[in-house]
């Protein structure tokens, strides 16, 4: 028996234990141990059925994912967890899968190998190998068609979301929910099998025949794969491996997603997909923040603003279970700030994501006021007011006066100087930027931005805060834009260009679209509210260089008054619905700003609009990295993932621009250096150094982490 799977005996039961904490992993070791356990059950003669459970606080939650990595680097073979299932069902014992908490991919294939399958009423089962761009590779997407139907296999291998244990029963992939204890359930179910013939789900073909249904699932879920899952490959490679299991013999079918699933795991968008999964698990570590590091308690929270940023920020430490004052300077600011929060949390229970009781415990939790009553007793103070210095600066100071000693002040500026807002305080240790994004009840990012004199305590405060409000904490130098908008200054800045030089927006934006964003620069401004940028760029006006080509149409779209969806007109015209057209007014404006600046317009290509403004990210990201503002360029990769809407299935800027080469981008980024100038396209150091080398981002990752460890 292996160290990671125990063999026991409950009478006449044999017990399969699978001890690989903490998600018992199907690791080296964990099927090789099942196999010997279904062998010695074969071999006692006193057993007369078997039990396959999970110890801990799970079932099996898929496969070790690291070892995919191994497979596609040549470091080892792939190992076929087929083998070991084809024990499972080839058992002339019955074989009883027990399942509590998860059995995801490999953990659900395994349990659709045994004989039945039994599960406590909070368990959660499901396929979600599509996330990692590859598709159930030892049978799930042949045997669940079988227990399921047709229509639930594509659902739950093309999409990749868990069902729960009652949704599963009535699906068929369950058995019976135990109530109880799950192990004394399951080997109770176990003695009543014994004897009874042992079911195959290999053999169960009763629920693949209507051909005619299967083709409209199938064109159905293509359809949906296209447009919910747009430019990735894996949604649909899974229904093509279902429509395998419904069309061919089991046999077969098992070498045809055999195939299919060598093809999904060799790919690019795999590598970017499992790059981004191991990635969200990088950005935690900070080097010089030792996990022992003491941090402060968080109870109580305030919130100062309730414009779209304050009230989503508070709805978040509500969500957390945290209660949160809300200060505004009027009256009607703060009303409309707290029917927003209950306009939101309204949409959710009518979803159906929580129950109205939900809903109002969180309330609850909100208290908003006009003063900072209260604020003395808050162990963190963000401050969530629109981006100026002076008003800033000002709010920290009265803070300063009245909060706690160990009260962590937070701001969630997106752009400005962390250390001289901490100027404004006797406690610049104390002081942190928490950049939250819009929506920030929705969005996952949370970009903690590190002064000079920002104390351990409270950065590792902030990113234990970060798991604690669902977000992804990703830690930051102090420069202007930080890492995010940094970069998203280049990107934006040749987006506009190349309007200005030819391109109508929704050709720019439509190319981006089409590269995998969630949407154009220019729809982005145009959401977030052009008026945002202007008020930023008015503020750092002073640092701007003489002689050097700045874009010019989104002030002057703002200097008319055109500010976006919020006032129905921006880049775009809008209407009711906020549903965008291009608008006749724009075009010539365009025309009259280029005439105006001496700009010679020309038809310009789809591939110069990715290169332009997507290697403007990596150039930039370069630099932030050489700096030190980004501590790894996957922490660059996670940004953008989830605050900018980049592909995950391209894995992010940095990953990006290694799966092209970075070879080629540096000859891109020099030519656009001779055409538009150093001052704007100058080469980063480190992407020469790289390029020239034959290396990567990644690598480079690779060998700082090696340094810093050894």
């Amino acid at each position: 028996m292996s160290e990671l799977v125990n063999y026991t005996k409950q009478g006449e039961i044999g017990v399969i234990t699978i001890e690989n904490p903490p998600v018992n992993a199907l690791s080296p070791g964990v099927p090789e141990g099942i196999a010997a356990g279904i062998e010695a059950a074969a071999n006692d003669s006193e057993v007369k059925a078997v039990v396959l459970i999970g110890g801990g606080r799970t079932f099996i939650a898929g496969a070790d994912i690291k070892e995919f990595g191994k497979v596609t680097s040549g470091e080892k073979p792939r190992f076929s967890l087929n083998s070991v299932l084809e024990r499972i069902e080839n058992s002339s014992k019955p074989v009883v899968a027990a399942i509590h908490g998860t059995a995801f991919g490999g953990g659900l294939e395994t349990a659709m190998a045994a004989h039945y399958r039994v599960a406590v009423l909070s368990a959660q089962v499901g396929q979600p190998e599509v996330k990692l761009g590859i598709i159930p590779g030892a049978g799930g997407t042949q045997r669940l068609p079988r227990l399921a139907g047709v229509a639930k296999a594509v659902e739950m291998c093309a999409f990749g979301e868990p069902i729960d244990a009652k949704t599963a029963l009535s699906a068929g992939i369950l058995d019976k929910i135990v109530d109880g204890d799950l192990l004394a359930g399951a080997v109770e179910f176990a003695k009543n099998v014994i004897g009874k013939p042992a079911p195959k789900t290999r053999d169960r073909n009763e629920k693949l025949q209507d051909a005619a249904a299967n083709t409209a699932i199938f064109a159905l879920a293509r359809e949906q794969a296209r447009k919910t899952r747009r430019g990735q490959m894996a949604p649909l490679a899974a229904i093509d491996a279902v429509e395998a299991a419904a069309k061919l013999p089991f046999a077969e079918g098992l070498n045809r997603e055999a195939e299919i699933f060598r093809v999904c795991l060799f790919s690019t968008q795999s590598k970017a997909l499992i790059h981004a999964f191991f990635g969200e698990r990088a950005v935690a570590k900070i080097p010089d923040i030792p996990k022992e590091t003491k941090t402060y308690e968080i109870q109580r929270a305030a919130v100062i603003g309730a414009g779209t940023m304050g009230g989503g920020i508070a709805m978040n430490y509500a969500n957390a279970g945290i209660p949160v004052i809300v200060k505004e300077t009027a009256q009607d600011a703060l009303d409309r700030g707290m029917a927003t929060i209950r306009k939101n949390y309204e949409n959710s229970v009518k979803k159906g994501r929580f129950s109205q009781g939900v809903m109002d415990q969180r309330m609850a939790l909100i208290t908003p006021q006009l003063s900072y009553d209260g604020f003395e007793q808050a162990d963190i103070i963000v401050e969530a007011v629109f981006e100026g210095m002076a008003l800033k600066k000002q709010i920290f100071g009265e803070v300063d006066a009245i909060a706690k000693a160990g009260c962590v002040l937070a701001s969630n500026t997106s752009t400005l100087d962390i250390d001289e807002i901490a100027s404004a305080t006797k406690r610049p240790q104390m002081v942190i930027g928490h950049h939250f994004f819009s929506p920030a009840n929705v969005m996952r990012l949370l970009e903690i931005v590190r002064g000079k004199a920002t104390s351990k305590e409270v950065i590792q405060t902030s990113m234990q805060l970060a798991k604690k409000l669902n977000k992804i904490g990703v830690l930051a130098g102090n420069c202007r834009g930080f890492i995010g908008n940094r970069m998203i200054h280049c990107y934006g800045r040749e987006a506009q260009f190349l309007v200005e030089e030819g391109a109508a927006p929704e050709q720019v934006d439509g190319a981006i679209y089409e590269f995998g964003l969630a949407m154009g620069p220019l729809a982005m401004g145009d959401l977030a509210g052009l008026d945002v940028g202007w008020r930023i760029r008015k503020e750092f006006k002073h640092l701007e260089k003489p002689g050097v080509r700045i874009p010019h149409m989104a002030d002057r779209l703002c200097e008319i008054g055109r500010y976006g969806q919020k006032t129905g007109k921006g880049w775009y015209k809008y209407d009711a619905e906020r549903k965008s057209s291009p608008d006749p007014e724009v075009t010539a404006l365009i025309e009259q700003v280029a005439k105006e600046y001496g700009i010679e317009r020309r038809a310009i290509t789809h591939e110069e609009i990715i290169e332009r403004t997507i290697y403007a990210l990596v150039n930039e990201g370069a630099r932030i990295l050489e700096e030190g503002i980004a501590l790894r360029a996957v922490d660059i990769d996670i940004v953008y993932l989830n605050g900018y809407g980049f592909p995950a299935w391209r894995g992010g800027p940095m990953f990006y621009a290694d799966t092209i080469g970075l070879k080629h981008v540096l000859a891109k980024v020099e030519e656009f250096e001779k055409r538009h100038g150093s001052d704007l396209w100058a080469p980063a150091p480190l992407l020469r150094k790289l390029a020239e080398a034959g290396k990567t981002f990644e690598g480079w990752d690779k060998e700082r982490e090696s340094a810093a460890g050894a």
